[in-house]
């Protein structure tokens, strides 16, 4: 048994308590007044409960093919260090989870992992939904790998198939941007009518086949003023912004950045990013989340999109707290309660609450104790960060698993 001391942020209040966790179980088993005797005890620290990211590349699958620039190891070890005690992971990967038999092959890698790991099944032009209940990706336009749709014909042609389920949606219409692919920089061929158009699409899908959907990586204010039109007239539709969307817009590319700033979709303009912000803040987005994608810095240089961020979630709520005027129970919102609503449905342990049976998963934030971002303190293999050189305001001080405890080095 361990237990902890400190200022609790659970179910919009903030109130000291002990915390006791059964380490064999894994599971919280008290909540009470302090006693001063606690394995650790902390003053102005703030506890909440774990931080969950649901929007994960690992890159590990069962073809081993892409382990070299990230496995559910390394994968593990950044998101500890970042406070992240699970987190949900995308299936466009060479052997993508798509089926039965796939989805348990890669479930069986994600043992090793050192935090709960939940698997997306992808969505490809042959698929069909698993026989369990699963949270499902779908890619609108071609990104990272080979899983996506070409046409909004076959897409909605394969989603009569999944009626009802949990579909997570990467929102780019891919005939904008075939249109768009000549043209002379990445933000360009990525432009935001194609992320407009195909939020509004996803969410005539959402609607029209009772999805419960989610619309990934939000980037525009035009696509967050739809999915706050649709959430008005009930549609179940939520929402993902990325850090990096929330800390950089294109006003920041230059030439020497330019390849290490690429991602999809892309950064956009300073309006975007406050509204983005606001929407956040305001709960019109209901998740943080990285789009954590691990590749070298070699592969970067060559052009491929994504950034590497799991080492960095609980560093950026700090920001978000000191920087940006978020209260403790908005970062608790979009970083454990939203985000323990949707991993539970698929999770046999209960994350997203300080509370007697649900998951000894803690992260521990001090905001007193800035943090400087340098390579020699991620664990992520890829050995980088878009926020290299950043110093965060905050410092994530402990970081417990299921009971298990990992301290700020």
């Amino acid at each position: 048994m361990i237990s902890i001391e400190g200022k609790i942020i659970n179910n919009n209040e903030e109130i000291r308590r002990r915390v006791e966790i059964d380490e064999i179980t894994g599971l919280i088993t008290k909540v009470a007044v302090p006693t001063g005797s606690a394995d650790f005890i902390f003053e102005d620290e703030l506890i909440f409960p774990g931080f969950i990211d649901l929007h994960v590349h690992a890159r590990e699958d069962a073809s081993h093919a892409q382990d070299y620039k990230e496995d559910f190891v390394t994968a593990g070890e950044a998101a500890i260090n970042g406070g992240v005690v699970a987190f949900a992971e995308m299936p466009n990967n060479p052997v993508p989870p798509v089926d039965d038999s796939s989805y348990s092959e890669k479930t069986k890698l994600t043992g090793k992992c050192g935090v709960e790991v939940v698997l997306y099944a992808g969505i490809g032009r042959e698929t069909k939904p698993l026989s369990r209940p699963v949270p499902y990706k779908v890619f609108m336009g071609p990104s990272v790998g080979e899983l996506f749709f070409s046409s909004k014909e076959a897409l909605e042609k394969r989603m009569e198939l999944y009626k009802g389920q949990n579909v997570s949606f990467h929102c780019e219409d891919p005939l904008i941007l075939d249109k768009n692919r000549d043209r002379a920089t990445h933000e360009e061929r990525r432009g935001e009518e194609a992320e407009v158009s195909a939020v509004d699409f996803a969410l005539k899908l959402i609607e029209k086949y009772g999805l419960s959907g989610k619309i990934c990586h939000c980037s525009t204010k035009k696509g967050i003023e739809k999915i706050k039109e649709a959430k008005a007239r009930g549609v179940k539709v939520m929402a993902e912004v990325s850090p990096h969307h929330l800390y950089y817009d294109a006003g920041i590319i230059t030439e020497d950045n330019r390849k290490w700033m690429q991602m999809n979709p892309p950064l956009r303009s300073p309006e975007d990013r406050d509204y983005l912000i606001r929407s956040l803040q305001d709960g019109t987005i209901d998740f943080l989340a990285t789009d954590h994608a691990p590749h070298t810095k070699e592969e970067k240089l060559k052009g491929i999109s994504g950034t590497p961020q799991l080492d960095t979630y609980g560093l950026f709520a700090t920001w978000l707290m000191k920087e940006r005027n978020f209260s403790a129970f908005d970062i608790a919102r979009v970083c454990n309660q939203n985000p323990g609503s949707f991993i539970n449905k698929f999770s046999s342990d209960k994350y997203g609450k300080i509370e007697e049976g649900y998951a000894g998963s803690l992260t521990i934030l001090d905001l007193n104790q800035s943090t400087t971002v340098t390579e020699e303190k991620l664990k992520t293999k890829c050995g980088w960060s878009p926020f290299l050189g950043v110093t965060f305001p905050g410092s994530v001080e402990m970081t417990i698993v299921k009971g298990k405890v990992y301290e700020k080095k």
